[in-house]
């Protein structure tokens, strides 16, 4: 694909010279060089933990940098140098940033949330022709049709982004960051998300777009930045790297393209989960389904598909509705504590909300599903949580610099996922039934956790997984089931399993 050319006369140009940052004594940047121009995607790229959120918070004025400098030249020459930003010195340059947890209103409308923040208003008064026109005309120029009166909380995931997006763009966004933005969509909404994002570019916004899915790089960006462990390991536009380049930059080691696992020699063992004729509307109908101990099989299909829901079935999250299911020899679990109880493991596809407690220790999160055993008179000893990390760091690559008793909230996203994965090691879990186990994690760690899990699985573990990567699907599963709209359409296994085909039985 040929790198889009920006504008001779570019709006906006940052460059970040030498940026540092420590946290509590360590230093976590070093000396970060990075270019951003309108008219251009810039992706930055890395492993959780190299360093990128901590830029582009320092870029948009939510960390003030150690050292270094942040320079905004012009096109005639002249334009200023500062040393740091503050939130509002940033957004009166135009720099905005987008999360990747949503930072929306749910109970106002489409027009409301647009102006969050700057309703336009005379003397107090809120002026509403005003509020909806101005969201017609942003809307307009991304070429977005959603209804203004609609309420946020009602639309779906790819649909918030877009009102997150022109909320910056209202406010005269000149530059705008985007985290991960593709990380919870569905390949429809991924394709109109970069139709948003090439219009943008086409206007002379500047756009830092972080991701972990390097077939988003070739898609939409322009250039390239590799951070690993808080320095630049490479730079230059997406027609001069290649993808092999950018993972060896990415992880310091060649770990290879996309291919299958080596065909495992081990005996299955029985049935750990059956499903027979199970029914749960409108997610799942009529399903059938058989895991055994010493294979993982994948449930892949889209956002919607239903997987999902199958794996909140093994947990006791749903209700069947007809059919039945068997979980381990005996009937699913009535609630999560008994499914626990009963040597089932879960990750939830957020792992924020409905698997971490981000506020206490790496210790007790990773020890918590085996409080009952660690504890003596119902009190458990940080050292047993501290020989829990211990055992599982090193098998999962947890980087941890606080050791267990770091905050999880201070690990990155994919070192998190490390942490919720090892409670169920820990713990001995016969039956792992996990969702979208990757989601937002890099290649490198992606790899620590699929060999963590063959591992697990030839130990005699059952590992069912639902996901809409197909990647990871090549990648980790003995057998994959598809389905669409809650009904299996296909299942394949060894040599089967391509991308191609999977994408083919899913719909495109």
């Amino acid at each position: 694909m040929p790198v889009h050319q920006a504008p001779a006369a570019c709006a906006f140009t940052m460059r970040a010279r030498g940026i540092r940052k420590s946290f509590a004594g360590t230093e976590v940047l070093h000396g970060v060089d990075i270019d951003i121009v309108g008219g251009r995607v810039l992706a930055l790229l890395g492993e959780n933990g190299a360093g990128k959120s901590t830029l582009v918070r320092a870029i948009a004025g939510a960390h003030a940098p150690d050292g270094g400098t942040l320079e905004f030249p012009t096109a005639e020459g002249a334009g200023d140098t500062v040393s740091a930003l503050d939130p509002v010195s940033a957004r009166r340059r135009g720099i905005r940033m987008i999360f990747q947890e949503l930072s929306d209103a749910p109970d106002l409308t489409v027009a409301e949330n647009i102006s969050l923040g700057h309703w336009p208003a005379t003397r107090g008064v809120v002026s509403w022709r005003r509020l909806r026109r101005r969201a017609r005309d942003v809307l307009a120029t991304m070429g977005a049709d959603l209804d203004l009166d609609a309420k946020v909380g009602t639309l779906r995931i790819g649909e918030r982004q877009i009102v997150e997006i022109a909320r910056a763009l209202s406010d005269d966004a000149r530059c705008l960051v985007l985290d991960e933005p593709t990380a919870a969509l569905s390949a429809p909404e991924c394709e109109r998300l970069f139709g948003y994002v090439r219009r943008l570019r086409a206007r002379g916004v500047a756009l830092v777009y972080i991701t972990h899915r390097l077939d988003e790089v070739a898609e939409i960006a322009d250039d390239v930045v590799v951070l690993r462990d808080g320095a630049v390991a490479v730079a230059g536009t997406t027609d001069d790297l290649a993808r092999a380049e950018l993972v060896t930059a990415m992880v310091g080691r060649d770990i290879g393209t996309v291919s299958r696992p080596a065909p495992s020699d081990a005996t299955l063992g029985e049935p750990a989960l059956v499903f027979e004729g199970a029914t749960s509307p409108p997610s799942f109908d009529s399903l059938d389904l058989v895991v055994r101990a010493r294979e993982i099989v994948c449930l892949y299909g889209k956002v919607g598909s239903g997987t999902a829901d199958v794996a909140d079935a093994v947990f006791g999250r749903r209700e069947l509705s007809a059919g039945s299911v068997r979980v381990l020899g005996r009937p699913p679990a009535a609630s999560p504590r008994q499914a626990i109880a009963q040597g089932v493991g879960y990750l939830a596809a957020d792992r924020q909300r409905e698997g971490a407690l981000l506020t206490r220790s790496i210790g007790e999160n990773l020890a918590a599903p085996s409080w009952p055993r660690l504890s003596r008179f119902g009190v458990v000893k940080a050292s047993r949580e501290q020989g829990a990390f211990t055992r599982w760091s090193e098998e999962l690559n947890i980087r941890a610099l606080g050791g267990a008793g770091q905050a999880l909230a201070g690990l990155s996203g994919g070192n998190q996922q490390k942490v919720l994965l090892a409670r169920w090691f820990e713990r001995g879990s016969l039956l792992l039934a996990l969702v979208e186990p990757t989601r937002g994690v890099d290649v490198g760690a992606r790899a620590d956790i699929y060999a963590a899990l063959r591992r697990m699985a030839a130990d005699g573990a059952a590992i069912v997984v639902a996901t809409s990567d197909y990647e990871e699907v090549v990648q980790l599963a003995d057998r994959a089931v598809v389905m669409v709209r809650g009904r299996v359409t296909c299942e394949l296994s060894g040599s089967q399993i391509t991308t191609q085909s999977l994408t083919d039985a899913a719909g495109g």
